[in-house]
């Protein structure tokens, strides 16, 4: 997977600030901020109040955003789904996990996950869910904290060790669960145990109640970005029976497309 491109310096002659603004504006929609002013998303970008009016205006009348006649609110357009749904057809990987991603969910009746590294986290790519699936378990694009996932750390734990070290020592780390593990001595080695075991589990850590379970989805070259996840109750499946039961499929899943894995 191609890596997130770094913020340009301001000597960078081909760097077009404006575009830049506007695509923060973009950014700042999420889950949590789904209709927003333009009082809104000035505070959210901190630019100034008139180039902000601008810039909204301008992608309202391109079609990247939609506008409330009465209130006056601004949330995303149908362009985000055009865009995401190029994404998809363009990345290859989805097209050679997708079958094993609905496979896996009608075999364990569980939530099942594409995930890959993006920037300083890991994202749900694709996403299959089980007969009880909610809502949220549906949607693609869902960001967790890459040291605080299965995905993330069985991840790291095919890279060089310098490199995973320097990785744990400085990816965000915040506590999203009363149980989510924030010392990085001990997130390095569960990531060594992923090494040596081939797969990584948490529990209550991006969410309660929930147990993750992920496989790498290796290159040629041994190292992933991207990896098979699973996420089932922690009420309901103990270690020994997620082991038993879901770890063999997730790990067969994962190295059935490891040999084929562009990345």
């Amino acid at each position: 997977m191609p890596e997130k491109p770094q913020m340009p310096e301001k000597q960078n002659t081909l760097f077009v600030g404006s575009l830049a603004k506007g695509l923060k504006i973009l950014r700042v929609f999420n889950e949590s901020t789904t209709e927003l002013s333009l009082k809104d998303l000035t505070a959210h970008t901190g630019l100034e109040k008139s180039a902000v009016q601008r810039l909204v205006n301008t992608l309202h009348l391109e079609g990247m955003l939609d506008k409330d006649p009465n209130t006056k609110r601004y949330r995303p357009s149908h362009a985000w789904l055009e865009l995401a749904y190029a994404y998809l057809w363009s990345n290859p990987l989805v097209r050679l996990a997708m079958p094993k991603l609905i496979e896996l969910s009608h075999q364990l009746d569980a939530t099942v996950n594409l995930a890959e590294i993006s920037g300083d986290h890991v994202i749900y790519i694709s996403r299959v869910p089980g007969s009880s699936g909610q809502f949220a378990n549906t949607i693609p694009g869902r960001r967790l904290q890459t040291l605080s996932s299965a995905a993330g750390r069985v991840i790291l734990a095919t890279w060089p060790k310098a490199e995973r070290d320097q990785m744990i020592a400085t990816l965000p780390l915040t506590k999203r669960t009363p149980r989510t593990t924030l010392d990085r001595d001990k997130i390095a080695g569960l990531v060594d145990n992923a090494q040596a075991d081939g797969f990584a589990m948490t529990q209550d850590q991006s969410m309660l109640n929930q147990t993750g379970i992920a496989a790498a989805i290796k290159g040629p070259d041994g190292r992933a970005t991207a990896a098979i996840q699973c996420s089932v109750p922690t009420r309901l499946w103990s270690a020994d029976r997620i082991e038993d039961e879901v770890l063999p499929h997730i790990i067969e899943a994962a190295d059935s497309i490891s040999p084929h894995s562009p990345f």
